[in-house]
């Protein structure tokens, strides 16, 4: 037999060096399959994201067109000489991804009371007006206004274009004493009645 034979020979007679084959083509596979699913399931779950974020999906339940929707379209935030909107998600839902994420499961409650037509008439929606206002003020008193923040900057606000009472009070943002959800509440929606703000919802 010539070296040559005796090579092939060898190769075919040594299993651990077969074996080691096959499990790095195994791994390699394995490990593209995965990349390719996991950028799958990345990209899905971010148009997910985005699709759900959106002014039609928001008002796409009657709920939230017949109430939200229709005091909030001719709102500052909604109609305004410059046509820049502030939408539902922009102050709603967090804008960094683990706040965001976070919201998006605890909506499953929003389709529970969806389903369960907790709001499904607009007697029912002024009924608990004031429970799901304070829930909002709860929430921007907790997080210090984060929403509001994103798009107004207390930094880059012109004091000398504001009246002397917003300038006294924009000056507290800065040491904690206010956050924007005390003065401007009712700014989107309606204010429950009964004259209540976001101090009622402050524990001392």
């Amino acid at each position: 037999m010539d070296e040559k034979g005796e090579g092939n020979a060898r190769e075919e007679e040594d299993p651990k060096r077969h074996s080691t084959g096959k499990l790095k083509f195994f791994f390699t596979w394995s490990s593209l399959v995965l990349m390719l699913l996991g950028g799958a399931i990345f990209a899905g779950g971010k148009i997910a994201l985005d699709k759900t974020n959106t002014l039609e999906f928001c008002i796409s339940c009657h709920e939230m067109k017949d109430n939200n929707y229709a005091e909030y379209k001719d709102t500052i935030h909604g109609k305004n000489r410059t046509g820049v909107k502030a939408t539902c998600a922009d102050c709603h839902v967090p804008h960094d991804i683990v706040g965001l994420t976070v919201r998006k499961i605890l909506a499953a409650n929003d389709l529970f009371h969806h389903v369960a037509g907790t709001v499904d008439t607009t007697e029912k929606f002024e009924a608990r007006r004031l429970e799901l206002a304070k829930r909002v003020w709860l929430h921007m008193k907790k997080t210090d206004s984060q929403e509001c923040r994103y798009c107004h900057d207390a930094k880059a606000m012109d004091p000398e274009k504001q009246g002397k009472t917003a300038q006294k009070q924009h000056q507290k943002l800065a040491t904690g004493e206010r956050t924007c959800i005390d003065c401007h509440y009712g700014i989107a929606h309606k204010e429950p009645e009964g004259g209540f703000d976001p101090s009622d919802v402050v524990t001392k």
